[in-house]
């Protein structure tokens, strides 16, 4: 008895196609090490050359012009901070800057205000047409800005925006609605539906429900659509560029395409390492702000 005991205990466990093989326990931990070591090893050298042109534009931005080419890897001897006041005044970075914080925050506004509300209203109402509009707008998606900058010009200064802030922030909010709009009808059919049901009974109208319940609830969902947003609205270069004819007006891109090539000239590096570092600024700040609601508004839509 004690004999058949024994044979039990040690008799391999069968499946339906023959005996079960139990894979090793350190074979297992040895794979899922090096798969461990690869991809932290992969984030290191990629965050090394994405960090290091910045910090080398930085640290050249405080550095005199002969530094900038004698010791291109070196710390500055003492940081040249009137390299930045040269580049805000006699460079004119200061006015273009001004110039984008306008254009970039009414289309930010603008964007926001519009794409929730078609968000909502493709996400929570049926009606004849509802599926035609959300893939027009996924269909913007894919449409290059190339083939729309000539039919932009023309449209633009028919209407007589050509060269102004009203006209350069509607381009801007109808390019970047697309976007959004995907975005948003996503994390709205997500929210529960209670909750609203619940406030139409206690007599709020649906621009109630929208204004004061779910858009507050969206607004993990709002706040990562609106940082690439702004990331896109601060980096654009060829609408401004197309659009945005008069000096005066360029945009920060604009600004510092006309100083790189002024500084061929005047050969004022340091100067033009300085307006880099301002026009970086702005997008460091915003990501370093609002890293952590980017990450869990992604991850709530994604998890919902």
């Amino acid at each position: 008895m004690a004999t058949k005991i024994a044979e039990t205990q040690v008799r391999e466990p069968r499946g339906p196609r023959g005996p079960v093989r139990r894979e090793s326990a350190p074979v297992a931990r040895r794979g899922d090490r090096a798969a461990g070591v690869f991809s932290h090893t992969f984030l290191l050298v990629w965050a090394v050359l994405v960090t290091l042109p910045l910090a080398w534009a930085v640290v050249s931005s405080l550095k005199t012009d002969r530094e900038i080419f004698v010791s291109p890897w070196r710390l500055p001897a003492s940081p040249q901070w009137e390299n930045f006041v040269r580049a805000w005044n006699e460079a004119s970075i200061g006015r273009y800057f001004f110039n984008s914080v306008v254009v970039v925050g009414g289309g930010l506004v603008l964007t926001m205000l519009l794409s929730a509300m078609v968000a909502y209203v493709i996400a929570r109402f049926e009606f004849p047409g509802n599926r035609l509009i959300y893939y027009l707008f996924v269909g913007g998606l894919t449409f290059p800005l190339f083939l729309a900058l000539v039919p932009l010009f023309f449209v633009v200064r028919n209407v007589g925006l050509l060269g102004t802030y009203p006209g350069l922030i509607i381009v801007y909010t109808a390019y970047s609605m697309p976007f959004s709009v995907f975005f948003l009808v996503a994390f709205f059919r997500t929210l529960p539906t209670a909750i609203a049901e619940a406030a139409l009974i206690d007599g709020c109208s649906h621009t109630g429900v929208f204004f004061r319940v779910m858009l507050p609830m969206a607004r993990p969902g709002l706040i990562s659509v609106g940082i690439f947003d702004f990331l896109g609205m601060w980096n654009q270069y060829l609408l401004p560029l197309v659009l945005m004819p008069d000096e005066n007006r360029y945009v920060l891109a604009q600004g510092l395409a006309a100083l790189a090539v002024n500084q061929g000239y005047r050969s004022d590096w340091s100067a033009l390492f300085a307006g880099l570092t301002i026009a970086m600024l702005p997008v460091l700040v915003v990501y370093i702000v609002f890293q952590r609601r980017v990450q869990s508004g992604l991850r709530t839509g994604a998890l919902r």
